[in-house]
């Protein structure tokens, strides 16, 4: 099992609990990936623009509280 169409019938073939068990796998390595790449462009210094814009913001009190963001539109 090599590409993706036969890895997509061997699914098809499981049993439902292994295939709900195989979603919770999937998007656990899926949120890694992600974190991993949050780190990556973090060390790599490609987010550092961001983080200076939100820190000016936050010292120019351009901000918001979450609750009010959330709650009161």
């Amino acid at each position: 099992m090599t590409n993706l169409p036969e890895i997509k019938a061997a699914i098809k073939q499981l049993p439902e609990n292994n295939i709900r068990q195989l979603a919770v796998w999937l998007q656990d390595y899926l949120d890694e990936m992600w974190d991993q790449q949050i780190a990556d462009d973090l060390a790599s210094g490609r987010l550092n623009n961001l983080i200076a814009i939100a820190e000016a913001d936050i010292a120019a009190n351009r901000v918001r509280d979450l609750d009010e963001v959330f709650h009161n539109g």
